[in-house]
């Protein structure tokens, strides 16, 4: 098969196109034949070597823990699904990813692809939506009639955040530069906030839930617009447990898991319209390197995509 592979840590150049054998499936996995695999900021750090502390990566290494395709193999402890189901996925990130025409996930971590959306859109949900659901809901336990504060809101996980927020019947303010303002008003947002004209914690207030998917400066700056009791998640670095004791909040940090329970709950909204999906840019499999060009610039709205087969 062709992927995408790495066989050492550096820049984008790293990224070859290459012929690469199936990947070994066991008795609790799937093959999957991949038709797009999505690009998150998580790709390029792996690439970069950010995460080799964390995670002990043998080279050569498959990228990708985003997908959509359809189960081509079922390992012979698989119950649950058939060859020719359709299925999308956020694959355990310690093994080979999806850059490839195929690739092994174990069945317990996907879920039947939303119906209503091509493979190339369901391969931009796994990940992010995830992510956003795990830190507004199963984290910060967001309720109905809460605030909260969605820092670049027009993100990948931004985007999906404002929207699951919204379903769950939260007020929700987002961050972002003024041109992309409508379209977080078009996602749902009761507020959209434009981050380089005045600082947002003088602009927002007493709200329950901050979800900090940029760190550093603007995760300092956030524990001011948090009401006593309420909650600071992050997807970029632990926070202090001091300062959110000194004023009166919970923090934590968050490395999004798989879930296939979840993912079958997005599935189903998306199948309701209450979720959509926007992509900034579909690549094939041979211009990852573009792809990862782009994601590094941070101003993605929306999700990257490599298009693999169909």
């Amino acid at each position: 098969m062709k992927a995408i592979r790495i066989h050492e840590y550096g820049k984008e150049t790293v990224l070859h196109y290459e012929d690469a054998p199936l990947p070994e499936t066991g008795d609790d996995d799937v093959l999957i034949k991949v038709h797009a695999a999505g690009v998150n900021p998580v790709d390029w750090k792996i690439r970069e070597g950010y995460l080799k502390e964390l995670i002990p990566y043998e080279f050569p290494l498959t990228l990708g823990w985003d997908v959509s395709g359809v189960i081509e193999e079922v390992g012979s402890k698989v119950t649950n699904f058939q060859r020719g189901d359709a299925v999308y996925s956020r694959p355990d990130i310690a093994r080979n990813g999806a850059y490839a025409e195929y690739v092994a996930v174990n069945s317990n971590e996907i879920a039947l692809k939303p119906k209503s959306i091509d493979h190339t859109h369901a391969a931009s949900i796994p990940l992010a939506g995830l992510t956003a659901w795990q830190a507004l809901f199963q984290i910060a336990h967001l309720a109905e009639g809460q605030r909260v504060l969605i820092h670049a809101a027009a993100g990948g996980v931004g985007s999906f955040a404002v929207q699951l927020a919204k379903t769950g019947g939260a007020y929700v303010i987002g961050t972002a530069s003024a041109g992309k303002h409508d379209y977080l008003r078009e996602l749902g947002a009761d507020e959209a906030v434009d981050y380089a004209s005045v600082p947002f914690e003088d602009q927002v207030t007493d709200c329950d839930v901050v979800f900090d998917t940029i760190g550093g400066d603007t995760l300092k700056r956030s524990w001011k617009v948090l009401k006593p009791g309420g909650h600071l998640v992050s997807i970029t670095e632990i926070p202090s447990e001091e300062t959110a004791q000194a004023h009166n909040v919970k923090s934590d940090f968050l490395f999004v898991q798989p879930n296939a329970e979840q993912l079958g709950d997005i599935a189903d909204l998306v199948d309701q319209g209450k979720i959509q999906t926007h992509l900034e840019q579909v690549f094939s499999l041979q211009k990852a390197q573009d792809a990862h060009l782009l994601s590094q610039t941070g101003r993605v709205q929306g999700k990257i995509v490599l298009q693999v087969t169909g």
